[in-house]
């Protein structure tokens, strides 16, 4: 029998007679097709909750961190403020604000904002490790709890890391 990519059984690998014996003709397929996604899907959600992390998982190092509190006083901290505060015209990178407009994010898109809008006089010129380490700067900053390994400067490795404002209840 055939698959598509997701995994799911492909509907025209389902026997005609098999379908004749479904409701009949037409409304078999639609209950068949219907039920296959709806596995599919199912697993892909229990797939995405097995394996992403959280922002409260210990992804980044106290290193990592202070490399990126460097970057930021090299490169954002005129427009951010010394305290992460903002200004007029620049958002808080810390508190209330900052974790709202981020929640059920992914570190991937935080990693791209930085990566294709910041810092604002010379947006792209910081290196994929020095974005990382900014997005580290700003975990700490958050008080999101660190860890012992590096967050990665990989884009497919910091969307698999949710940003979660309030820590979450975890199932036993």
């Amino acid at each position: 029998m055939s698959t598509s990519l997701s995994g799911c059984l492909h509907p025209s690998a389902i026997p005609a007679e098999a379908l004749d014996k479904v409701n009949g003709g037409y409304l078999g397929v639609l209950t068949v097709v219907t039920l296959l996604a709806l596995g599919g899907a199912a697993r892909v959600a229990a797939l995405q909750e097995a394996t992403t992390a959280s922002v409260w998982d210990g992804v980044y190092s106290e290193e990592q961190a202070k490399r990126g509190e460097t970057a930021y006083r090299q490169s954002c901290v005129n427009c951010h403020g010394p305290e992460l505060e903002g200004g007029d015209m620049t958002p808080p990178l810390t508190g209330g604000v900052f974790t709202s407009n981020w929640n059920d994010l992914t570190l991937g898109d935080l990693f791209e904002r930085i990566r294709a809008t910041m810092p604002l006089d010379k947006p792209g010129t910081l290196s994929r490790q020095q974005n990382a380490d900014l997005v580290a700067f700003l975990l700490k900053a958050n008080q999101w709890p660190v860890g012992t390994t590096e967050l990665s400067r990989e884009l497919g490795a910091l969307k698999q890391i949710r940003i979660q404002s309030s820590k979450p209840d975890r199932k036993p």
